[in-house]
């Protein structure tokens, strides 16, 4: 019988897009579910995912859905998230493989980047790799190129 040593088990990584990141952030329907994964998956990130959290963040705030003091809690938080991801940087290549992908999947082109860091992340073997999403028309897309992509 194994016998454990003390240390800690580390976290799986997974890819995370910002529809998953976000309910961590504000409290909605899905924030339970995104905390139990982010106490098991720690974070791959594309570059541009601190923007869209912000973005999402300040659509709540104009939908009233999010008073400003919750605001800026949540900034806070979604930043000292952010320190510990590990992040996809823009490429020309990664360009092309998100080209490739709008042509082939019924996707919007910031989920296209998503989806194209995401395979970057793994050099493109996908079997075994979590994609986490709320995002169903991704998830599909996910799906397809072979990740695993659990329902959020």
């Amino acid at each position: 019988m194994a016998e454990r040593t003390g240390k800690p088990v580390g976290r799986i990584p997974a890819f995370w897009d910002t529809s998953a990141l976000v309910p961590l952030c504000v409290r909605q329907g899905i924030t339970p579910r995104a905390i139990a994964l982010y106490k098991i998956h720690d974070a791959v990130v594309w570059w541009a995912t601190p923007v869209e959290i912000a973005s999402a963040l300040a659509r709540l705030v104009r939908m009233k859905q999010l008073d400003s003091s919750d605001w800026t809690k949540a900034r806070k938080l979604a930043k000292r998230l952010a320190d510990s991801w590990s992040v996809i940087q823009p490429s020309d290549t990664l360009r092309a493989k998100s080209i490739d992908l709008v042509e082939r999947f019924d996707l919007r082109s910031p989920d296209s980047f998503q989806l194209a860091a995401a395979l970057a992340w793994c050099e493109g073997a996908v079997q075994g790799r979590i994609f986490l999403t709320a995002d169903q028309k991704l998830r599909e897309a996910a799906l397809l190129s072979g990740f695993d992509a659990e329902p959020m």
